[in-house]
């Protein structure tokens, strides 16, 4: 049996023009589809102390970038396997091209200029991802004991399991609602 996780990108790209983000009145995008990251956020900007080379202050900002890789056409699982091979497969130099054409085309009417703003950019990928949740739209939910987040939380003898997966959710409640029922099935095993 194949659990899958739903994989992910988040970049971080300092930044020397913060303008192009006021100049355009947002802070946060969602990018059209067929993007390559689908949502750029600019994060709170810090004021560096003067450098002894110029000796002014650089303005920096960092944008958060999020990816994450689908393949029209495919189910949720398929889907799932082919991002984790593509994050993987995918080298540094893809990422940045994609990075400084996308902040070129969203942010350019702004002012922003990738071979003059761009300071660094770092790529986080996250090949092993959240949780699985259903996806409504392409397969049953709920807890039947024929779903797999319930099959795989079963008991065994007295280890009972607690963690998101086993509520088919990526967050902290969904964990801790796990925990609540975990432990109800270790005392219900006890008595």
């Amino acid at each position: 049996m194949t659990w899958s996780r739903r994989r992910f990108v988040y970049t971080s790209v300092a930044i020397r023009n913060w303008r192009a983000f006021t100049a355009l009145g947002v802070h946060e995008t969602s990018t059209p589809p067929g993007a390559y990251h689908s949502s750029i956020r600019l994060t709170r900007r810090s004021i560096s102390a003067p450098t002894r080379a110029c000796g002014r202050r650089m303005i920096r900002s960092s944008s958060n970038m999020m990816r994450a890789p689908c393949k029209p056409g495919l189910d949720e699982r398929a889907t799932a396997s082919r991002r984790r091979a593509e994050l993987l497969g995918t080298g540094f130099e893809v990422f940045e091209r994609n990075i400084r054409d996308q902040l070129a085309r969203t942010l350019g009417p702004g002012g922003f200029d990738p071979a003059a703003d761009i300071i660094a950019i770092t790529v986080n990928r996250w090949p092993h991802g959240y949780a699985y949740e259903y996806n409504r739209c392409s397969t049953p939910t709920g807890t039947s004991t024929s779903s797999r987040h319930v099959i795989g939380r079963a008991p065994f003898g007295r280890i009972t399991i607690a963690n998101s997966d086993s509520g088919a959710g990526a967050y902290t409640d969904c964990a801790i609602e796990q925990a609540h029922r975990a432990i109800a099935e270790v005392i219900a095993i006890m008595d």
